[in-house]
């Protein structure tokens, strides 16, 4: 409690007693041992008892007031440093609260930063992509139409060979719905059954129609997609095949049908394999 709590009692207890002595007290007596006066003193009235009564009354009520003065005072002292240590608390809340709300906008501004430049980053491939993928399309259009040109020079085998990719290419390469990538795959699909092709000797049944209308049976063994032949079954008509500049054509060779009838009996192991002279056809 405050100090002035703790000095009421005293106070009290001796304003009180003066109080008291002072109802209690006669009225003085002449000072024997006084001089004489040059002239009479005029006699003095004691106080009445009710004067007594109502100045202790008085000094009661107003300690009474001074005591509750005091005890609001000090209630207003407590209840103000309560009130003091609430406000700060409030204030220390307050406070943190903006240093977090701060250090938030500080994460936000970094990661902010950080999304610009990745954004920027991004901006940065997505153009290289672009120019990339342009290019591509600027190669891939004669590509296709250079792999559609060699397709009229092949055999008839790989050609069919290569039908499903074959079908794949686009007719008009501005409106095609095909990405870049599946008409690289494409392309690349088509040409790696050409070079397969190209590495083997190929035998095929086909039916064969003759200059003079006929249409007979015979077996084409093709020597990659530079050069081919047929023969039929008893080796007295035969035919010498190759690319030209815009298709694959054949033409009658029946003087070179004994040798190409050996050539095919022994690709078909019914023969014993020994060189065999064959014509070649070079356009």
């Amino acid at each position: 409690m405050p100090r002035d709590h703790r000095r009421l009692p005293t106070l009290a207890i001796l304003t009180l007693a003066a109080l008291a002595a002072l109802a209690a007290a006669p009225a003085d007596p002449p000072d024997a041992a006084a001089p004489p006066a040059t002239e009479p003193a005029a006699p003095t009235a004691p106080p009445s008892a009710d004067a007594r009564a109502a100045a202790i009354n008085d000094a009661r009520a107003t300690l009474e007031q001074y005591v509750e003065v005091r005890r609001t005072i000090s209630r207003e002292r407590l209840q103000l440093a309560e009130g003091r240590q609430v406000l700060q608390d409030r204030l220390d809340l307050v406070q943190r609260e903006i240093d977090s709300i701060k250090e938030k906008i500080a994460d936000a501004d970094k990661n902010l930063a950080a999304a610009d430049e990745k954004r920027v980053e991004l901006e940065r491939r997505a153009a290289a992509l672009r120019a990339a993928s342009q290019s591509l399309a600027d190669l891939i259009v004669p590509l296709e139409a250079r792999t559609k040109a060699l397709l009229a020079r092949l055999p008839e085998p790989i050609r069919e060979r290569i039908r499903p990719l074959t079908q794949r290419l686009p007719e008009d390469p501005a409106t095609t719905r095909l990405s870049i990538g599946d008409r690289f795959l494409n392309v690349v699909g088509i040409l790696n059954e050409v070079n397969k092709f190209n590495g083997e000797i190929t035998l095929a049944s086909e039916v064969r129609q003759l200059p003079d209308g006929r249409s007979i049976e015979v077996t084409s063994m093709y020597l990659g997609v530079g050069q081919g032949f047929y023969v039929n079954a008893d080796g007295t008509i035969a035919g010498i095949g190759g690319p030209t500049a815009d298709a694959w054509t054949w033409r009658s060779a029946n003087d070179a049908a004994p040798a190409l009838a050996r050539a095919v009996a022994m690709m078909k192991n019914e023969q014993i394999a020994e060189f065999v002279p064959l014509p070649m056809r070079v356009d």
